[in-house]
């Protein structure tokens, strides 16, 4: 399939492709890029999702640090997720029970009874409208989704959109907005999955994490916040200091036998405005990525579903802890929750969130 360079400055350039179809003839549109030198990145229009991203490490060599679904079947069936920007609603509505300003709405739910992502068929499977942008020394795309009134179950219409940025020194910024013609919740986030080894190289047990957040919710075993924020002091959870992963989540704690062996746990950053929510790093290859938001809470999520069965764009089988998605987002069932946060969002308002993945190697 052609590619055409559709904005070139200096070393930044976007690239635009069709890169497959939906079942219905509809084209997937791929754009790619950023520094032909040092961090490229490609967004797909299906989910406005983040497929891949090719970092140098400490030696200049580059590898794809993001997980990817190899198929069209796969990105819109097992790696619905992978990369997607989810939506209306990140992580978790219980029951899919939304009460809105005296009303109850029911959501649609996954097979837990639970809805996940705003339902099973949210953002994530949608083709997004797209257009490539430059602006000041950074290059990306715009994407657009319109969502009616009643999509999945919530009210309003929705109409969001996504903006990657990508600057020449590795920052990948993705900023959000919606608004609404209904009150509504909104909460979005991406899920990409990393894995600074390479994507498919192993797992992230020797990655190391540190989280800026002295607190987190602790879950039930369907993965619902329990209710009030726990401090992680004493607990696999305390990051405020950079700790391998597979030393956390490879004891037996409660919290982390109920998410599967694993984080699937809400943090609550410390902090207000855009500041470091997280810092992972590959000690093997030197790449680092840090994560900056605006967001009140970071769903750090370890992969503990991964089983072998979703096989990559290289071939490669995603096992156990393949790799460790940083959502940046509103707490889980806030909606319920009226102690957290609040994702309400009235007509005459813009959602707006933004989050920054910055990229380096030492």
């Amino acid at each position: 399939m052609s590619r055409d360079v559709v904005v070139s400055s200096g070393d930044l350039m976007v690239a635009q492709e069709v890169a497959a179809a939906v079942p219905d003839g509809r084209p997937i549109t791929r754009w790619t890029f950023g520094s032909r030198a040092g961090v490229t990145a490609e967004v797909l229009s299906l989910g406005a999702r983040l497929q891949a991203l090719h970092a140098p490490d400490r030696d200049g060599r580059r590898a794809n640090v993001v997980l990817g679904g190899g198929s069209v079947e796969d990105l819109l069936g097992d790696a619905a997720y992978l990369g997607a920007t989810v939506g209306r609603y990140a992580n978790r509505i219980a029951d899919g029970v939304l009460p809105l300003e005296g009303t109850t709405y029911r959501l649609a739910t996954q097979p837990t009874g639970h809805t996940l992502h705003g339902g099973p068929d949210g953002f994530a499977t949608r083709l997004w409208d797209g257009v490539p942008v430059r602006e000041d020394r950074q290059v990306g795309v715009r994407l657009r989704l319109r969502s009616p009134a009643g999509d999945q179950g919530f009210p309003g219409t929705v109409t969001a959109e996504v903006t990657y940025l990508l600057d020449p020194d590795g920052g990948l910024s993705i900023t959000y907005q919606a608004v609404t013609d209904a009150p509504t919740v909104v909460n979005l986030t991406n899920h990409a999955y990393f894995n600074l080894a390479g994507e498919g190289r192993g797992t992230v047990l020797d990655h190391l994490l540190h989280v800026d957040a002295a607190g987190y919710l602790p879950v039930d075993g369907n993965l619902i916040p329990l209710g009030p924020v726990e401090p992680v002091a004493g607990t696999p959870f305390d990051l405020r200091h950079a700790r391998r992963i597979g030393t956390c989540i490879t004891g037996e704690h409660p919290q982390i036998l109920a998410a599967g062996r694993g984080f699937d746990h809400n943090w609550v950053l410390d902090g207000t405005g855009l500041r470091r929510a997280a810092l992972l790093s590959h000690p093997a290859s030197g790449r680092h990525v840090e994560c900056l938001t605006t967001e009140p809470g970071l769903q750090v999520y370890t992969g503990n579903h991964f089983d072998g069965s979703l096989i990559s764009p290289s071939g490669r089988r995603y096992t156990k802890h393949a790799g460790i998605a940083l959502e940046t987002q509103h707490f889980p069932d806030s909606p319920n929750r009226p102690d957290y946060p609040s994702t309400l969002l009235r007509p005459g308002e813009k959602y707006r969130s933004r989050t920054v993945y910055r990229f380096s190697a030492e």
